[in-house]
């Protein structure tokens, strides 16, 4: 009969409809791992390449619009859209940069959770290799609190500096400047560099005996404990790292994996930017495959900002690499000097000389005062962040866990 015909064929397409699904299923997952992966190449290759941008633009410091061409007919009725020119990317390892960096660790972050939990089969976490993989990525994610923790304190410190930075520049820029101006911008000065010098346990775990040398480091008390030390959280956050092998390079192993690394190369570029618990140590080889096309940017980036890092251990500075830092530290020593060496009336040479150099002091601290806060507020962010997605991971384990318990009879 024709219906029973109809009735076969109908049949006979959900059997096919049914075979097709796990290759469908496979198909959609590699296709999320590839963009994944692409995605990730990208954005650290965007991070990369501003750098020679930069270097080529010098401090980055250009309009946003460029001026219309009033020699070429017609350049009064152009669009000023036409004429538009992007703000030239953040100097390397300043406030902007890092915040640029988080700003790509938060958009991977969220595409790794989607592809590692949106749409799959919740069983897979219990099956090799996942049920080692993630415990082992939860587990970074807790180290990474701590270090996130610690950043944000260190944050607190630089804003410390700033002030004191502040009160200088305000009593050089007084005119005319006397003594007295020059003894409380010298006092400023030593008090910032004193603390500048100190290494980074002293400007942690000794910060509250500090008080009474330095007047005011009670509230950068840290909340980590006194033992606790960023080198070594770092290290231990890249152990166990090793890529996926075989069968495992085009499943779930291989995002989790990404995302370990992602994690671990943005801890340890907040450490070695900011002031950080105990950082002697702290390694610049990270466990970053260089051969990987998404992994090779990140591995550029790890190896300029390790040069920089040897360069101020050499000279003995846990400052940080931050560039607002460094610049900052640079000209406190010298009008250091040129506070020690003052004699009233002031020449005209010498007051031009420290006119200059007050301006760029008072400039460091306009961009500190403008880029802490939102940078101490995405640490902040990423911290909350990550909190959520573990909590949402575990949520999944503790689902599975319970449907794999045996119902009794």
């Amino acid at each position: 009969m024709p219906a029973t015909d109809n009735q076969g064929s109908f049949l006979n397409l959900i059997s096919i409809r049914r075979n097709q699904l796990p290759s469908i299923e496979t198909d959609q997952e590699l296709e999320d791992l590839d963009l994944f992966q692409k995605h990730v190449g990208i954005r650290f290759s965007d991070i990369l390449s501003s750098l020679s941008t930069t270097t080529a633009t010098g401090s980055g410091d250009t309009p946003s619009s460029a001026t219309a061409d009033t020699d070429s007919p017609g350049a009064a009725a152009a669009p000023a859209i036409d004429k538009y020119i992007p703000p030239p990317p953040p100097p390397f390892l300043s406030i902007n940069w890092f915040r640029t960096l988080l700003d790509t660790f938060l958009c991977c972050e969220a595409e790794f959770k989607a592809v590692l939990v949106s749409g799959r089969d919740p069983s897979q976490f219990s099956k090799p290799p996942l049920d080692r993989l993630i415990p082992d990525l939860l587990e970074r994610a807790v180290k990474a609190l701590d270090v996130c923790n610690a950043v944000s304190h260190g944050v607190e410190l630089v804003r410390h500096w700033q002030k004191l930075g502040q009160i200088a520049a305000a009593a050089l820029q007084q005119t005319p400047i006397g003594e007295g101006q020059v003894r409380r911008a010298r006092k400023a000065l030593a008090t910032l560099l004193t603390s500048m010098a100190l290494d980074d346990k002293e400007n942690t775990a000794k910060s509250a005996a500090a008080k009474d040398r330095r007047g005011s480091f009670r509230s950068l008390s840290w909340s980590v404990a006194k033992s606790w030390s960023a080198a070594k959280q770092i290290q231990a956050m890249s152990t166990n790292l090793a890529a996926p092998r075989g069968a495992e390079s085009t499943g779930l192993a291989m995002p989790i994996y990404i995302m370990s690394i992602i994690l671990v190369f943005v801890m340890w570029a907040l450490v070695a930017g900011v002031p950080c618990q105990e950082r002697n140590g702290l390694a610049t080889h990270l466990p970053v495959p260089k051969q990987l096309g998404w992994a090779q940017p990140m591995g550029g980036l790890l190896e300029k900002m390790g040069e920089e890092w040897k360069k101020k251990e050499k000279k003995g500075s846990g400052t940080g690499l931050l560039e607002e830092i460094q610049r900052m530290e640079k000209v406190a020593q010298s009008l250091i000097d040129f506070a020690d060496s003052f004699v009233f009336p002031l020449e005209e040479e010498k007051a031009a000389e420290m006119a200059v150099q007050v301006a760029e002091l008072a400039e460091i601290c306009r961009k500190m005062e403008e880029g802490l806060a939102p940078l101490q507020q995405q640490v902040r962010e990423v911290f909350h962040r990550m909190v959520r997605s573990r909590a949402e991971v575990l949520e999944v384990l503790e689902q599975v866990s319970k449907s794999s318990v045996p119902v009794p009879y």
